[in-house]
């Protein structure tokens, strides 16, 4: 069911994730909100039918608090266990980070880190609710310090709502799509004006970042989900195939890659591709997105890391026996998931890293969603009259050779 490609074959993967008519269709829409606020953001929901008329836009703590009471006991029960994993893992994070003092002649160096003050957090909710992208935003938002924390989802069902209880956000705007991220981005009634807007989407929502990146900190502009899976001889096949179709039934547009050391796994892993996908409910779903992926049979270990770090996957599963030694040559990935117990659905729900990841190649130049994407690295320098002579000097030397006159003038009065 996986198209077979030769692993010379395969270039670098590099997918746009926004096209030209989400990005003018977004634009209006942004415009549009920045200007006329959460009239607008109303406006535009329901047109797109994401909001009935006349419904409620905002949810306060209150209603999320109530969504966790009435939550089933072990539906809760996998939410904060979820959660409490996704905040352990995040706060480890920050304090992997810190400022430091660097005393030097005459003074000090210093690096500051400082969070952003509010933060807007959108999670999806097209087709099924999705309360661990809540998990996943927000509780990276507070460990990271934030003070405000935001959250916007469409259509949030009741298990959104206490996912963002859970998460300790301020509020719930109860919309989604290019007006969210605009309300998000610039402010709209109650919901402030954030200073970082994070979180998947579709291609609007991407786009719409697209659009507010500059004004605020995105985290990234990801597409589509993907895995790729290198498997040997000892991984099992209906485990591989399980693994692909997972990611596969997130959406006709995500791929799966198998890059198999073993060339009977590929046929292997076919014949169980049909056989579960015969009863699997996003069947239809699943199989549109296998085909946009491929399988490879790589001649040596050598092979299958080169045919991965050309791809950079979101996601990137290494099923063989042990740990092999070979895994730190794997440099281009969004998550990385080692072992045969190391699912990658585990990592989607809540074993601690984040699941907000780079797609479409950018891996090779982004990192996923942390504590560390809301906080700002600041410098600040501290100098007395005991300051080097030869600072000032050389400053002024390297204004002049640049043609800043003023530049050197200010640096010699320090003489």
């Amino acid at each position: 069911m996986l198209r077979r490609v030769n692993a010379d074959d395969m270039s670098p993967v590099r997918r746009a994730p926004v096209d030209d008519a989400a990005l003018q269709a977004a634009r209006r829409i942004v415009a549009d909100v920045r200007q006329g606020g959460l009239e607008a953001v109303r406006a535009h929901a329901e047109r797109l039918g994401d909001v009935e008329p006349g419904a409620g836009l905002i949810v306060e703590p209150d209603a999320m608090g109530r969504a966790l009471a009435e939550l089933d006991a072990d539906d809760r029960a996998a939410l904060e266990g979820a959660g409490a994993r996704i905040r352990t893992f995040a706060e480890r994070q920050a304090a992997s980070i810190h400022g430091f003092d660097m005393a030097v002649p005459g003074g000090v160096m210093r690096q500051v880190l400082a969070p952003v003050e509010r933060a807007g957090c959108y999670a999806p909710g097209g087709r099924y609710p999705l309360p661990s992208s809540v998990l996943m935003t927000a509780i990276a938002a507070r460990a990271g310090g934030v003070d405000t924390v935001w959250v916007a989802s469409p259509r949030p069902a009741p298990v959104t709502l206490a996912a963002a209880a859970i998460a300790g956000a301020d509020g719930v705007l109860a919309c989604g799509g290019a007006q969210a991220i605009a309300a998000l981005a610039y402010g709209a009634g109650p919901v402030p004006a954030c200073d970082a807007v994070v979180g998947p989407g579709n291609r609007w929502v991407t786009a719409a970042k697209q659009l507010v990146s500059g004004h605020v900190a995105i985290d990234m502009l990801a597409g589509p989900s993907e895995v790729l899976v290198i498997a040997d001889d000892t991984a099992d096949p209906g485990t591989v195939a399980a693994d692909l179709i997972a990611q596969a039934e997130h959406d006709p547009d995500a791929s799966a890659v198998l890059v198999a050391v073993d060339a009977a796994l590929l046929d292997a892993v076919d014949a169980e591709l049909a056989t579960q996908l015969a009863d699997l409910p996003a069947g239809a779903t699943a199989r549109a997105a296998l085909a946009n992926g491929f399988a490879c049979v790589a001649g040596s270990v050598d092979e299958a890391i080169d045919v991965a770090n050309r791809v950079a996957p979101e996601h990137l599963e290494v099923v063989t026996s042990g740990r092999p030694a070979w895994v730190e040559r794997l440099r281009h990935y969004g998550a990385l998931f080692v072992g045969h117990g190391a699912a990658e659905a585990v990592g989607d729900y809540g074993a601690g890293p984040n699941h907000v990841l780079p797609t479409g190649g950018t891996a090779r130049s982004f990192g996923g969603l942390s504590p560390l994407t809301f906080m700002r690295v600041r410098t600040a320098l501290e100098l007395d009259a005991g300051a080097p002579r030869a600072l000032y000097e050389q400053t002024a030397r390297l204004a002049r050779l640049e043609g800043l006159e003023g530049h050197a003038r200010s640096a010699e009065r320090r003489l």
